[in-house]
């Protein structure tokens, strides 16, 4: 197995899980949105404000279409929209690739964005209220494209040591 893939909406985890699975596994963490950044030189929020998030998502089907050609080894950690565009979710199955969907319910993703929201371009402007609507819209928009993964990994009330442990089961 080359790639796991770990994927889910803002908040769900991916990178927390993507490092510590990296730690129990010894594989390399990439993690998209990173990546992105060292490339452009500024953070996904200034992508989406200055360049606009067409732009922001060629240049993120681009890199994610490299890395999953490439032949190194990589727990790979994706941005929230990441599978929604350019047919990204197709590439979560491919051979050698193992994805796993993060999901957490709305009262979950809602707790955990509430203190961080204005590092986050999609709901940094957005009221508490209109947050929450927000995320459930959202949430079931991207469901049939997150529902595109090798497996599920529910993280509701799960802490991130536990989610790891449910992924290092599936993957021995």
């Amino acid at each position: 197995m080359t790639k796991i893939i770990l994927l889910g909406y803002m908040g769900s985890g991916k990178s927390t899980i993507a490092n510590l699975l990296s730690e129990k596994t010894q594989i390399r963490v990439c993690d998209l949105d990173k990546i992105i950044e060292e490339r452009v030189g500024m953070s996904v929020k200034n992508i989406f404000d200055q360049k606009g998030e067409i732009y922001f998502r060629k240049l993120e089907h681009q890199i994610f279409k490299e890395l999953i050609s490439s032949d190194e080894q990589m727990i790979l950690s994706l941005g929230g929209g990441t599978p929604c565009y350019a047919n990204n979710h197709e590439m979560l199955n491919g051979s050698n690739i193992i994805s796993f969907y993060l999901k957490a319910s709305i009262e979950t993703l809602f707790s955990r964005l509430l203190s961080i929201k204005d590092n986050r371009p999609l709901i940094a402007e957005q009221e508490k209220e209109e947050m929450k609507e927000y995320i459930a819209k959202h949430l079931f928009d991207r469901s049939y494209y997150y529902n595109q993964a090798t497996h599920v990994v529910v993280v509701d009330n799960q802490s991130p040591e536990e989610v790891v442990s449910a992924i290092s089961k599936i993957l021995a």
